[in-house]
Order: structure tokens, then sequence, then C-alpha cells
């Protein structure tokens, strides 16, 4: 097969054409070569026939330019058989890619051709496939190949950049060449063939200010120190051109937005050196009085400005702090102004950035100075008092109108108006003091009583007479000084407790006084029972001669059923001028009480109520109390029927059994007794004590000798009548434990020769020894210290 190259439509492609029609026909087109035979001649004259062998074919590429403009086909190339002879006997197939619609082929001749104008950058190249057949038997000349047709690319697509326009920032005054963007552009076309899709950049718009590399896109600061206050925004086109830049090229272009960024390159400056400011005298502490601002031409933090006041003169009396929003500095004051006293005020007032970049030290200090000077204005002022606090004292007691103190109030303006004074009449201690108008000296209205309250609190006015609106005030505390008007009294109003076994000279409590005065008058007390009445025959009283006293026992032994009230006045002065007494009258309630003075009850009904019983509960105490009585009368008695001992042992247990088997002195061992009772039991009726209380007077307990004279004679029966008595009596009492105590009482009559060795029966002399101990002993011995502390008693009265 033979193909024949299209014919050259452009003149830079004539070359193309050249190399494609010789190379096209010789080695990259398919061919089918047509078989001959080689003779060769033998010796013996025969020619050797040789075969060469057919050639399959071989396809390779076609070339079509794309964006054909013309109104006829374009040639694309030519197929060929060998089998055709020329006489129209073969038909050229095409099929694939475009086959039929973008190409076409003649079925004689085997010409190809492009109907419609191609776009590489949509689609590069074709895939078709080649056939020849028979056109009478249709049979396959040449077997089925495949071939492409590639689209060849022409410069018809210009540079674009993706995105636009394009925001960039750079800091100002950055250096010359500080990198600030990099742009890229693309090209539709075909990097690798020729120089279509080579693209250089170019600044159209931005010089001298910028400039961009050719090859990479970096834009970069052709300026060094570029001023942000002097020009912000910068607009910079970009242009990218194809063909390497040369002339016949496509472009396109982009904008990019360039903005400087502040650094802090300028320092803050007042817009004049020299202010003045007008501040009243009345201008509060704390508040603001006036404002001051420095400009400064950078931005955000660049621009935050710190005030201060660098002279002591302004600093001791204004201050100035920065408002962050408008970056201004606010003047407060600090003290308080006064017209009368200074005038003006010089304030040196310095402006400093906070953030200062080091980089813009050479360009100088990054301050201003300012000088304000105010002028304190002359304001009617209130009045002004002396002091702060005025604290004055007067007597209790003193009569209405007693001067307490004065307080003094000028004006502190220059005319010196007069003042006049006046009570806060809202206030409770008004009603005891008023005050002279015009010299401000307080009285009082009434006697004061210290003891009623000892502190007053008033506040005082002042005014000036021709401004009556302007007031001040001042606050006066009045102390009530005491006098001894108040008698002392005794502190405690409980009741004083007696032991029953107190013992004279026994310390029952120690009391102390109160007094309404203060200490000067009321804390130095002396005591004494009063001088008017009769020796008090149970106590006595001890000043100890430091504010207190003690109440002494002068007898021994105390009986709550014979006597549980005592009552004991005591007369208190104290110390005061002149000294003042009072007599209070002490309450002493006799108690029975334990070992080492401490109380065992006192009161039935008071243990009772501070127990917290209520009625019914004291009733099933009652009832229980009244049960249990009759279980013990029902043993008793069942004892006494069944004459058995209640308790069933093998040995008889019994606490206390006494067996007295001794006869000692016959009848005359009667007289160590109080043989009276026996002797006459009439007349003993009314001597008859219960064991548990003792006689109220008994000197001794042996009977003086006339009574025992007397009672020898009494008839012997009524001894025996008297004992049986009590026998039957004894037997009968119930409240006594059976088996408790057991006395054998052996009466043989009178006239014992041996005497009497009890030692009962002792002359009625005073013994020397001290029976003091006998209380210590317990309780089995209390009855026998009894009995010898009243005859001790009575022996010393």
């Amino acid at each position: 097969m033979r193909i024949s190259a299209p014919s050259c439509l452009c003149p830079f492609l004539v070359c193309l054409c050249f190399i494609q029609r010789c190379y096209g026909a010789s080695h990259h087109l398919p061919a089918k070569v047509p078989s001959f035979r080689n003779g060769t001649k033998l010796a013996n004259g025969e020619t050797e026939v040789h075969h060469r062998p057919k050639r399959g074919w071989i396809w390779n590429q076609f070339f079509v330019l794309e964006e054909h403009l013309g109104t006829e086909a374009q040639y694309v190339g030519k197929l060929h058989s060998n089998s055709d002879k020329g006489d129209g006997s073969v038909r050229y197939i095409l099929s694939g890619d475009g086959a039929g619609n973008i190409f076409v082929i003649d079925e004689v001749t085997g010409d190809i051709s492009a109907t419609k104008s191609l776009d590489r950058e949509s689609k590069s190249h074709y895939v078709l496939h080649a056939q020849a057949l028979d056109r009478n038997t249709e049979e396959a000349l040449e077997p089925k190949s495949e071939f492409i047709i590639k689209v060849q690319d022409i410069n018809d697509n210009a540079p674009t950049f993706p995105h636009g326009p394009v925001v960039a920032t750079v800091p100002e005054m950055s250096e010359l060449g500080t990198s600030v963007l990099q742009v890229t552009a693309s090209d539709a076309d075909d990097p690798t063939y020729g120089n279509s899709a080579r693209i250089v950049y170019s600044v159209l718009q931005g010089q001298p200010y910028f400039s961009i590399d050719p090859k990479t896109g970096i834009i970069r600061t052709a300026l060094s120190e570029m001023d942000r206050e002097a020009r912000e925004h910068y607009t910079v086109v970009i242009q990218a051109k194809d063909m390497a830049g040369q002339v016949g090229g496509l472009s396109g272009s982009t904008t990019i937005n360039i903005t400087l960024t502040d650094v802090n390159d300028n320092p803050p400056m007042f817009p004049q050196k020299n202010y003045q400011l007008y501040v009243p005298e009345s201008a509060q502490v704390g508040k603001p009085v006036g404002k001051i601002k420095a400009t400064d031409e950078d931005l955000g933090i660049n621009a935050d400005i710190k005030y201060s006041i660098i002279n002591s003169e302004g600093a001791n009396t204004f201050s100035i702090s920065t408002e962050r929003d408008t970056r201004e500095g606010i003047i407060s004051l600090k003290k308080p102004l006064n017209y009368e006293r200074k005038k003006t005020y010089t304030l040196h007032i310095e402006g400093t950035n906070t953030h200062v970049d080091p980089r813009f030290s050479y360009l100088g200090s990054f301050k201003d100075t300012a000088t304000l000077k105010i002028t304190v204005g002359d304001v009617d002022e209130a009045p002004i008092f002396s002091i702060d606090h005025y604290i004055m004292d007067v007597y209790e007691n003193s009569p209405s109108g007693t001067e307490v103190g004065a307080v003094m109030a000028r004006d502190p303006d220059s005319r010196n108006s007069p003042v006049r004074y006046f009570l806060d009449s809202k206030e409770e201690g008004v009603r005891y003091f008023r005050i002279d108008e015009s010299s401000g000296l307080i009285r009082t209205t009434q006697s004061l009583d210290r003891e009623d309250m000892s502190w007053h609190n008033i506040t005082v006015l002042a005014s000036e007479v021709d401004n009556p609106s302007l007031l001040s005030h001042v606050p006066v505390t009045v102390q009530v000084l005491d006098v001894n008007d108040n008698p002392p009294e005794i502190a405690t109003d409980e009741e004083v407790i007696v032991c029953e076994s107190s013992r004279p000279g026994q310390v029952i409590q120690t009391v102390t006084a109160v007094d309404k005065d203060d200490f000067a008058n009321g804390q130095r007390f002396s005591f004494a029972l009063p001088s008017q009445l009769p020796v008090n025959p149970n106590f006595t009283l001890k000043d100890n001669e430091d504010s207190s006293a003690s109440i002494i026992a002068r007898r021994r032994r105390f009986n709550q059923q014979t006597q549980e009230l005592y009552e004991l006045p005591i007369v208190v002065w104290d110390g005061g001028e002149p000294s003042l007494s009072g007599t209070s009258t002490l309450t002493l309630r006799v108690c029975p009480c334990q070992r080492h003075g401490k109380v065992r009850m006192c009161q039935g009904e008071a243990f009772l109520s501070s127990a917290g019983l209520s009625t019914g509960a004291l009733i099933a105490i009652l009832l229980c109390i009244v049960i249990l009585l009759a279980i013990v009368v029902l043993f008793i008695t069942l004892r006494r029927s069944k004459k058995e001992p209640l308790i069933i042992s093998e040995e008889d247990i019994r606490e206390n059994v006494v067996t007295y088997d001794d006869e000692g002195g016959g009848e005359e061992d009667t007289e160590a007794f109080d043989i009276i009772a026996l002797r006459n039991p009439a007349a003993a009726e009314e001597f008859k004590f219960r064991r548990d209380i003792r006689p109220e007077k008994r000197k001794h307990c042996v009977l003086p000798r006339s009574h025992r004279a007397a009672a020898v004679e009494l008839d012997e029966s009524d001894v025996h009548e008297f004992i049986r008595q009590r026998l039957v009596e004894a037997d009968m009492d119930t409240s006594v434990p059976p088996y408790d105590s057991l006395q054998t009482y052996a009466y043989e009559g009178q006239g014992s020769p041996t005497g009497s060795v009890s030692p009962l029966d002792t002359p009625g002399t005073q013994s020397e020894q001290d029976y003091n101990d006998l209380d210590n002993w317990g309780p089995q011995f209390q009855k026998l210290a009894e009995l010898y502390a009243e005859a001790e008693s009575e022996m010393t009265a």
C-alpha cells in the first residue's frame, strides 16, 4: 500500500510536509508491496526462481492540524494496497473514532479527509481501523489494521490565571526585594510541542513599586522603605504571555491588590505644646476634670499611648489614665482643691508608645511631652468645722442648762461670712441638748442619768448666713460622767445552802456586791452585819477586804426538820465619795449533805418539779410505792405466821446480830441508861422521841443524881410494863428490816454489889478529847457525833 502525503497548506509546515512525505512512504506509513519473482541462471541455463515474501501492512499515525478554517475538507492521508491495480477492484473501508462523520475515505482511491475542524484541547487523537476488500468477492485483500490520527497543536489558547483579583499584604518599611506573593498562570496548549505553552510573566501596572520574576511569577518589592502613612494600597497588574514572550504569542493578565501593613514607625505627638484647663475647687476627688490627647499615625497596638505626669507638683494633686477606645488621657483629681490656698497648677504630661519596635529606634524617641496649666476656680463652699469629731462630757444629775461644750466652724471663702449652728432634729439625742445658733455652745435640756444612758451622739449642722443652702455637719459625742448615786447590792439572788453537818467556823458561802455606778465610785466594797440587830447565834460575817465577804457558821449541826430557812441581812458600803450603803437579806436553806459538803437533796417538791414529772406520773409513782409497802407487809406477816426465816440456807445469814452475854454489874448497871422512862412511863411519853431525831437540849447522856434517886422510888411494875410495851412496839414496827439489829436487855433489878461497868455512867465533867473526827467515821457514828457535838456546844455556850 502507498500513502500520498497531503499538500502543505501553511508555509511554516513545509518542512513537516516534506518529512511526512518521505518518511511516510518508506517507513511510517504501512505499504503493501506487490510480490515479484527473482531469477538466477543456473549452469544448465535454467533459471532458478526466488519467491520474495509479501509484506503485511504496518500502520503508524497520521497528523491533522487543529482548528482548520477552510471550507473544504482537510486532506489527512491515503491508504493503498499492493493488490490495487488501479482498476477499481479494491474497496477501502474506514472504521473507529470519528469514522464517517469526522473522517471519510474514498473507497476507490483510499484518500482520507477530515470534514470538521478539530480541537486538540478537546480530543488530541483518534484511533481508526482500515480494511482493503475485493469489490467483487468482498474478500479481504489485506488484514484489518489499526492506525492513529493525531491532532496537531497550534497556539490557539492564551494563558489564564485561576483566581483573581488577588489580595496580598506586605509590611511597610520592608527591604528591597521582599517577597509579596507568587502567581501562576496556566496554558491549555501542548507544553511538549513548540512554545505554545511556554509562559513568561511581566508587570503591566505597579512599577516602580513592585516587580515579578518572569519565570517563577514571584512578586517582590521594587522600592525600599515604602511608607504606609504615605500610601497604603497598591494595584498591580501581572501579564502572562506564551510563545516565550515572542511576537504573536497570546497573553492573559490578573490584578493583585497589595496593602502595606502597619509597623510602629511613628512616635506619638501632641497637636500643641501648651494647654489650659479650668477646674472649680468644688471638684470631687477621684472624678475626671479634663482630657488631653496625643496623635499617632500608626494603627492598632502600634498607636497605643501611655500618659503620665512627670512633675511632682502635678503628680501629687492630679492623676492621668488612658482611655482604651479613644486613646485619650483622662485627668482626675487626687486631692481636694482649695482656691484660697493654691490657684494654679502646672502639669507636664508625657505620652509614650507602649509597643516600640527596636528596628526603628534610629528614628528617635517614641514619646512626646506637653504642658497643661490648670486654673482653680473659686466656689462658695460650706463652713468648715475646726475638728472632724467633738467629744464632750458632763456629770450626771446636772441641772438643765448645764454647759457641755462648744463647736466652731468658719467660712473657708475669702469673704468670711458669719456661720449659724443648729442640731439635726432627726436624731434621738436632740431632746437632751440644745445649741446656741451664734456661738455654737451646747447645753443640756434636762438632768442626765449615766446608768440610763452613758453616751449621747448628736450631729451639729452649720451653714452660712448668706447662703443657708450650703450645709456642713460634724458628729458630737457627749459622755455622761458618773456620780455616786446608787447604793451597792449583794450580787447573788439565789438561796445559800447550809449543810446539816456544818461546823462552827466553817465558811458557808462567799458573797460579792454589785454597784450600778462605774469603777471610780463603786468597785471597792466592805461588808458587815447590821449593828442595830442582836448578835446572830447561827451565822457571822467576815469581810475579806477584797470586795467580798464570807458567811461563817457559828454552831455545829443544823436540822432541816427543826428549821429549814434562815435569813441573814448584810450591809454593803461602796468606795465612792460620799460612800453609800445598802442592806440585802440573804435566804439560807438547810439541806442534808453528803461527804465533802455535796448537797444530797433539799426539797422533794423541787426535785420532782425539776425532773419534769406530770400529775399522772406522780400518781403512778405513789401507787408503786403503796404496792411495794403492801408486799413488804405481806412478807413480814407470812414470816411471823410460819415462824420460818425468809432466807433458807445451811447457815443463818444475818448481817448485824449483836449478842450481849455479859451481865455487867447487875441492877446497878441500869444506872448507865435513862431509867426515868422505865420508872415513870406516863411521864416518859412526853419526852419520847423518834430514834432518828435527837433531843433539842441535852447536856449529857447521864441523868442527874437527883433524877436517879427519884427513879429508885418508883414501882418496879411500871418498869416491866414499860419494857413489855416497847417490845410489842418493836415487834409491830414494819419500818425496821428483820435481823437488822438484835438488842437483848436483861434487867435484873437494882442493887448489884459490883456496881456499874458502863462507860456512860461518867462524871459530868467536860472531856478534853476532840470528837470532831466522828463526822468522818461514816453514818454508823453519825448519831454519836451529834450527841457529843450538841453536848459540847451547850457546855461552851
